[in-house]
């Protein structure tokens, strides 16, 4: 049983990434669902798709990684923040770039799953999930 699910997805993205793996799998939360399309957004995978299991009432969450025209994967790392023994929080004002600007950190807010971008712009803070290049 995983208790960390957040932690247990990226590192699934990662993982898959570094292989050369087009997608991956893993159960269906809701939360992972908003996560995954955040990833979406940003250009890390290209689809998100749910798809129930045959024979049972239980779903999976089929992610699509996104690679550029050499096959090279657009996802280069992750780096998890707040776990569940350790939540980290970040006020409004504590909300910083990523790499330059070239990868993001993803919070939990008010306002559902943002970015660090959108969390500077709406003027939130939130949970910071992880960091994402």
């Amino acid at each position: 049983m995983v208790t960390d699910r957040i932690g247990d997805f990226i590192i699934r993205l990662q993982n898959a990434a570094m292989v050369g793996k087009r997608e991956v799998s893993m159960p269906y939360s809701t939360h992972l669902v908003a996560i995954a399309k955040k990833l979406k957004e940003l250009g890390f995978v290209d689809s998100v798709d749910v798809k129930e299991k045959e024979g049972s009432a239980a779903k999976d969450i089929v992610v699509t990684l996104a690679y550029n025209e050499r096959g090279v994967s657009k996802l280069r790392g992750v780096k998890r923040i707040s776990k569940p023994g350790r939540r980290l929080y970040a006020p409004r004002t504590a909300v910083h770039k990523v790499k330059g600007g070239t990868g993001a950190r993803i919070l939990s807010s008010s306002s559902g799953i943002i970015t660090d971008a959108e969390a500077r712009k709406m003027r939130v803070g939130g949970e910071e999930l992880f960091e994402i290049w």
